[in-house]
């Protein structure tokens, strides 16, 4: 992997970069930024100092004129977070860690045929849940209240109907998802927190995940297609059920949690945010309108709570947003990889052993069975959180209201 310390680059005039000059940035992610940035239809570029190489930049914003690139979005359309501010009471960490192993192990929809659990998923999001024969009395209840995506109406879902979609409904993936319980460490913004319900020490529910498979299938089925005119309206319909089928696994995974502190009610939730760093939209940008493709790049619209996520090792951080035009109203959504899993793996495996994975810094605690994905994960594989986040409200893109250290940390 080519690396630097954010060195000057060389980048058409209406592309930046927003991170401090001590926010390590990787060369490879750079050139793919500016390649990007580079496309025809590309109007405005805005990298995040998370930035890192993937299949295409992520940690990164970029508004096209009457053009959709798919693959931009990558395999796991509509990921993102869903954090509930809880009531539950704060618990010794071996109790708490017994209960979110069985709250993980448990199949909430077992008694749901998988098939109209898609159906209603795709249509509605999570708020579907709710009408689905099987569903969990609570669970339902939670979803009845859930709100509905701004979105278009999703596409035919023949193409992607498959019960084992709906089987996967409720699950993490693997790679950098995880579910968390977190504590309230610090706050910020006092009259915000408490609108939110981001008490100092009470508990919060963190749940990044997305579209499982389906997104995948949906990425392979559009491939690197330019899509324009009539086009886009076809894949906006896949995109948009995708988007709700991710947002119900998160509710979903996050409602493990709660039952894991005896919250999954709502009346122990005080606040709740659920955002999408992964998807397209139509916005407007100096008044013209253009499509937002958004890859690990969280919104930050003026006044909206968005959510950076931090390592296992690093607290996340709750910010709210300015809606900077200059960064496509877009904040990072986490702190971004210094090490590729294949270099995770190898250099970490000679710094660490096994025994030492199920505990952080922090004093928290992983739930993973994974010996590989423990080492992908580390918070070592990931730049510190504390210059991401500096470098976001240095910038004017948002502002501190919350900090969220991990108790619990699941992952799969």
């Amino acid at each position: 992997m080519g690396t630097t310390f954010f060195p000057e680059p060389s980048l058409p005039p209406h592309a930046r970069i927003f991170a401090r000059p001590d926010v390590w940035m990787e060369g490879d992610a750079i050139t793919q930024f500016t390649r990007v940035a580079e496309l025809p239809g590309c109007v405005r570029a805005a990298g995040m100092p998370d930035l890192h190489a993937g299949r295409g930049p992520i940690g990164a914003a970029f508004a096209f004129e009457e053009r959709v690139l798919p693959y931009l979005v990558g395999g796991d359309a509509g990921c993102g977070v869903l954090l509930f501010a809880t009531t539950a009471s704060p618990r010794a960490v071996d109790k708490l860690e017994r209960r979110v192993r069985a709250a993980m192990d448990e199949e909430p929809l077992e008694d749901c045929d998988p098939l109209e659990v898609f159906d209603a998923c795709w249509r509605e999001g999570a708020k579907g849940l709710a009408g689905v024969a099987g569903v969990p009395d609570d669970i339902a209840a939670m979803a009845e209240r859930e709100r509905e995506l701004d979105l278009g109406p999703s596409g035919d879902p023949s193409a992607y109907r498959d019960p084992s979609h709906g089987r996967a409904l409720g699950s993490i993936g693997s790679g950098n998802h995880f579910a968390e319980i977190t504590r309230v460490a610090e706050v910020r913004d006092e009259a915000r927190a408490d609108v939110m319900g981001l008490e100092k020490g009470s508990l919060v529910a963190l749940a990044h995940t997305g579209s499982r498979g389906l997104g995948a299938q949906i990425g392979r089925r559009w491939g690197d297609v330019v899509l324009m005119g009539e086009a886009i309206d076809a894949y906006l319909g896949d995109l948009a059920g995708a988007v709700r089928f991710a947002q119900a696994n998160r509710f979903l995974v996050a409602c493990r949690l709660l039952r894991a502190l005896a919250a999954l009610r709502r009346d122990k939730v005080r606040g709740a945010v659920d955002i999408v760093h992964n998807t397209i939209r139509r916005e407007e940008i100096g008044g013209r309108p253009v499509w937002i493709h958004r890859k690990g790049a969280a919104p930050a619209s003026r006044g909206e709570a968005t959510v950076v996520l931090g390592s296992r090792g690093a607290p996340s951080w709750v910010l709210v947003g300015s809606g900077h035009e200059g960064a496509l109203a877009s904040v990072a959504h986490g702190a971004g990889r210094r090490m590729t899993r294949t270099e995770a793996r190898s250099k970490l495996a000679a710094r660490y052993k096994r025994a030492e994975l199920g505990r952080t810094a922090l004093g928290g605690r992983i739930v993973c069975d994974d010996t590989d994905l423990l080492y992908e994960e580390h918070p070592d594989a990931y730049k510190p959180i504390e210059p991401v986040v500096a470098s976001l409200c240095d910038e004017g893109l948002a502002s501190p209201i919350a900090s969220l250290v991990p108790v619990v940390t699941v992952k799969q």
